[in-house]
């Protein structure tokens, strides 16, 4: 079996984070294992409280997975402290992880803050250039990149200037007004994944199941872009499938290929 490491915060109402992965992963007939880099307070009409872990609890929760099961692949998610994320750094190049995920996650889908302002600088020098493929929405590729994205030519722009010719970028449009079209950018060529907008306002953690979709993708040993197909169409069906729970933007259903 398949072994898949999410490395994030957790949701206590289930629909983002690591319960997200981790139903992601067990849909896709994973193993999952978590490392928890912060408790979160939040529900489907915004995030009410956050408490990181100390990093010294997070690099023992990574050595207790690295030293006894490894990972086939890594996903991250939300980490909001600059010193947490140098422990993640370090592990992923001591244990010579790979198949890393980074979905970096700065603002939940209700609005609130998930990441400081100062651990913004430490996650583009230390943590990006480790990853297989990065996967931010429009909002966080423009904090990457440093420019403002409006249309296609500028998410090209931006994903050449978050990959610096390393890993693979997949910027997601669900913001853009015009279409939901996402971009690969990989060995500097672009990659389009067009597909229909699905009407819907629960799409509570469509990232974090995204990314982790992708990680179980790169585990299996298939090639990103194929990874990332088959990731979108997980996705769309769990948007489809019209799961309504909660008074605010509520979650997916991880669980709709079981039926």
């Amino acid at each position: 079996m398949k072994t898949v490491l999410t490395i994030a915060g957790s949701d206590c109402s289930g629909g983002a984070g690591i319960q997200a992965d981790i139903k992601t992963i067990t849909a896709h007939r994973m193993y999952a294992m978590s490392a928890v880099t912060a408790l979160t307070a939040q529900n489907t009409t915004g995030v009410y409280g956050i408490m990181d872990v100390t990093p010294a609890f997070l690099e023992q929760q990574l050595d207790c997975v690295f030293t006894d099961i490894r990972p086939d692949a890594v996903k991250i998610g939300m980490v909001s402290d600059a010193a947490l994320i140098r422990v993640i750094a370090a592990a992923l190049v001591k244990y010579q992880a790979q198949n890393i995920v980074i979905d970096p996650v700065m603002v939940a889908t209700s609005g609130g803050a998930l990441l400081k302002n100062d651990a913004v600088e430490t996650l583009i020098r230390e943590l990006l250039p480790l990853g297989t493929v990065v996967t931010p929405n429009i909002p966080e590729a423009e904090v990457l990149a440093g420019c403002n994205i409006e249309t296609a030519e500028d998410m090209q722009q931006a994903a050449e200037r978050i990959s610096c010719g390393q890993g693979a970028v997949l910027i997601k449009g669900g913001h853009l007004t015009d279409s939901a079209d996402d971009l690969l950018y990989e060995n500097g060529s672009c990659t389009w994944f067009r597909a229909e907008r699905v009407k819907t306002d629960n799409t509570h953690g469509t990232g974090c199941t995204l990314s982790s979709a992708i990680a179980c993708g790169l585990a299996e040993g298939k090639p990103v872009a194929e990874s990332v197909r088959q990731a979108k169409e997980f996705v769309y069906g769990a948007l489809a499938d019209g799961l309504d729970l909660g008074v605010g933007n509520g979650p997916l259903n991880h669980c709709y290929r079981m039926k």
